[in-house]
């Protein structure tokens, strides 16, 4: 594996994404949008957003990271870019490296704008470490960012890039323990949250919340997040292709 060219990878994507203002506001504006919607709609009941804040704060920055990513590496295929990259002397997991590296940057500073808005402006109330907090966000955009990678290799267009995000995302969003603790679900659903990396997302935020140090089932989502992330980025690399048919 060549740094010079994973890095020439990601030089070239974020090239391009600096031409491209409207994929930049959706990167790092709507997560914000989304996130002071939700302090004003529960401004009378602050206990709420201090409950559910910290998991959506996970959550906003994954979903919005799968779509752009997905959708972006979509269109270098089908404008042949990707068939011309792969024409040179360039190993797949360079490329989707590079991709992933250029994506990853974006994700870092779109977790560190939600996270300081959240906890410095939206008083969002905290037991544990805003750093903390600002790591896992960042790991959970960076899933995202993987998640994406790998599904555009499946979907033929734009539209069904996004198709993939209910297929994908939903699930792993209603399953998670935002609307119900994962304990008190049937045992199929549970032993199904149980494999949904987006369940130990939502925990990791919940540990940072909710206790002043660091436990040992926050290890555990670390993990489960992080081993998420490279297993997703592999398969990417495997099923990557040249063009779409």
């Amino acid at each position: 594996m060549s740094p010079h060219r994973l890095l020439a990878t990601s030089h070239r994507v974020l090239r391009q994404l600096r031409h491209d203002p409207r994929t930049i506001a959706m990167m790092l504006i709507v997560p914000i949008v989304l996130l002071t919607l939700l302090y004003w709609a529960f401004h009378a009941t602050p206990e709420i957003f201090t409950n559910v804040g910290p998991a959506l704060l996970g959550i906003f920055p994954m979903i919005v990271m799968f779509l752009v990513t997905s959708i972006a590496t979509l269109r270098e295929r089908t404008s042949g870019t990707l068939e011309r990259l792969m024409s040179m002397p360039m190993q797949k997991a360079e490329l989707i490296l590079g991709y992933a590296l250029a994506f990853g940057l974006l994700a870092v500073i779109q977790a560190g704008l939600a996270t300081g808005l959240s906890v410095l402006l939206l008083h969002l109330t905290l037991a544990g470490s805003p750093w903390l907090l600002l790591f896992v966000a960042v790991l959970n955009a960076l899933l995202g960012t993987a998640l994406g990678l790998f599904v555009s290799a499946f979907a033929a267009s734009e539209f069904q890039a996004v198709q993939f995000m209910p297929a994908v995302l939903l699930p792993q969003l209603l399953l998670c323990g935002l609307f119900i603790p994962r304990g008190q679900m049937q045992t199929l659903l549970a032993d199904l949250s149980n494999v949904l990396p987006m369940s130990y997302a939502v925990d990791a935020m919940t540990q940072v919340s909710t206790h002043t140090g660091i436990t040992g089932d926050f290890w555990r989502d670390l993990a489960v997040i992080a081993g998420s992330a490279l297993l997703v980025l592999v398969l990417g690399a495997a099923t990557l292709r040249r063009r779409t048919p």
